[in-house]
């Protein structure tokens, strides 16, 4: 049996309010890396990562409509998401940082499809650009892995606006 309740009245929060009401749930922290029509390469911080689904390997992540990088983003076949460890603070905020060139000596290695992976990170997944849902100011992308790694390490998490390490079960299931 179903039972549809009426919705409540559009809820306008104040933004600022809003977003540390959000801050209070912990999150690890992702550089989303691609390559640009030119052959250079692009890459952005990111913590809106998550696992969709085992069969297909499914994994989602979010971008602002009005980034800079959306175009590329929406418009590629393949991304890699990089998974940062603990001890990756200051990458974390290079690539989330306005640089111009933001791979400048960061050591990295090359997906089966041209894509940077970083080095040292604590996981990192290969993605087809699956699908793409627009949501409110963001767009949720759907990526299908293709290829992945990981060396179980600690992880970078971000919470209350700031960075911070965990420990994690360095077993191997």
């Amino acid at each position: 049996m179903n039972i549809r309740l009426p919705r409540a009245p559009a809820l306008n929060p104040d933004s600022q309010a809003f977003r540390h009401a959000l801050s209070q749930f912990a999150t690890g922290v992702t550089i989303i890396t691609t390559r640009t029509s030119d052959e250079k390469f692009l890459g952005l911080t990111a913590n809106s990562f998550n696992s969709l689904s085992l069969d297909p390997p499914l994994v989602l992540w979010s971008l602002a409509n009005s980034a800079n990088s959306f175009p590329v983003f929406s418009g590629n076949s393949h991304y890699v998401i990089n998974i940062l460890a603990g001890h990756q603070q200051e990458l974390a905020r290079r690539f989330a940082a306005r640089i111009e060139n933001r791979f400048e000596g960061v050591p990295y290695s090359l997906s089966r499809s041209g894509i940077p992976v970083l080095d040292g990170v604590a996981a990192w997944f290969e993605c087809h650009n699956r699908s793409r849902y627009p949501e409110g100011d963001h767009v949720i992308f759907v990526g299908e892995v293709e290829n992945f790694a990981v060396s179980p390490q600690p992880a970078l998490i971000y919470h209350g606006g700031q960075f911070s390490s965990t420990q994690c079960n360095l077993e191997q299931p």
